[in-house]
């Protein structure tokens, strides 16, 4: 036979010149935790190694990140004031207001993602206003216009919207524009599934659903068709990237996507994905780096383009 595919793995030297999927800073952006006060840091049982910050040691920790190569994060507010109303979301007092603008004097370059939805804001922890137990669409979209434009004011430059409301990226793209914030770049939560790896965030963000569960706005794990549906609506109403959330479980998901739609798809990486593997390191059963760097490559080589994750911080000290 006169082929032989080993040819081509004999060396490090020739696996690294023909390896089709290459790893970058720029493919990585870390999740932050931001709380009130000052000289706080919050460690999060539940996700080994992440902390929630004040945006004093917030700053200092992403120092360390970009002295590692870190170019972008997204952005999490972690808030003691709650309602039925969502109010703090888009108040100036926010802990991820604040952070934005600390984040722009400190590192002008540095590329803020900020998260839209009213979970951590609200007494109930649902994403939207709540009515007779039921969760209020279109009541919800002025308020997620409101934080939205709130984040531009401060200095986002891309604002997530994580909620899965119909028609909400219709409503933050019409008021951005409306407030000449045209320039500023939406990245929809636009396939996010109603799943079982959400748990360790929501110990992380406090957002726990007070009652019920979250199945009437996020998707059916079980539904694939319905996926290219979402993006294809949230491209029309604005979105300029659209994520696939969680990940590992649905690079099928990314894989069609990525065939389907010509815009930047992200996967996240989520926190019960990355607690899985940080318990299984911390009992010896798998190797972190090896297992978290296969990871992040499965992903990208699926069609994304961006991956948020926990480990980013970690992986760009490996690569």
């Amino acid at each position: 036979m006169p082929h032989r595919y080993r040819r081509l793995r004999a060396t490090p030297a020739i696996r690294n010149f023909v390896r089709e999927t290459h790893l970058t800073a720029h493919d990585l952006l870390q999740p932050f935790f931001v709380i009130d006060g000052k000289n706080k840091k919050e460690a999060i049982p539940s996700m080994p190694g992440i902390f929630r910050f004040s945006v004093d040691l917030l700053l200092k920790n992403m120092e360390a990140y970009i002295r590692l190569g870190g170019r972008g994060g997204v952005f999490f507010g972690v808030s003691r004031d709650k309602d039925t109303t969502g109010k703090y979301a888009y108040a100036s007092s926010s802990p991820v207001i604040a952070a934005i603008k600390a984040i722009k004097k400190h590192f002008p370059d540095f590329l803020i993602v900020t998260d839209v939805c009213l979970c951590a804001y609200m007494s109930h922890g649902h994403c939207g206003i709540v009515e007779n137990k039921k969760i209020s669409n279109d009541k919800t979209l002025p308020i997620l216009a409101k934080m939205a434009l709130a984040h531009a004011q401060a200095g986002a430059d891309i604002i997530a919207p994580s909620d899965m409301m119909d028609f909400r990226v219709a409503a933050i793209r019409q008021t951005l524009n409306k407030e000449h914030f045209q320039d500023i770049g939406i990245l929809s939560y636009a396939v996010k599934y109603a799943s079982a790896y959400y748990g360790p965030f929501r110990d992380a963000a406090h957002c726990a659903p007070g009652f019920g569960d979250r199945k009437t706005y996020q998707m059916d794990p079980a539904n694939s068709r319905e996926a290219l549906k979402e993006a294809r609506r949230d491209v029309e109403e604005g979105a300029d990237m659209v994520m696939v959330k969680p990940v590992l479980a649905y690079l099928d998901i990314v894989s069609t996507l990525r065939q389907e739609l010509n815009i930047p798809i992200v996967g996240y990486n989520v926190s019960g994905e990355y607690s899985c593997i940080k318990a299984a390191a911390q009992n010896g059963w798998v190797d972190e780096k090896a297992i978290v760097l296969e990871t992040l490559t499965s992903i990208k080589r699926a069609g994304a383009d961006i991956i948020i994750s926990y480990h980013a911080k970690d992986a760009l000290k490996w690569i």
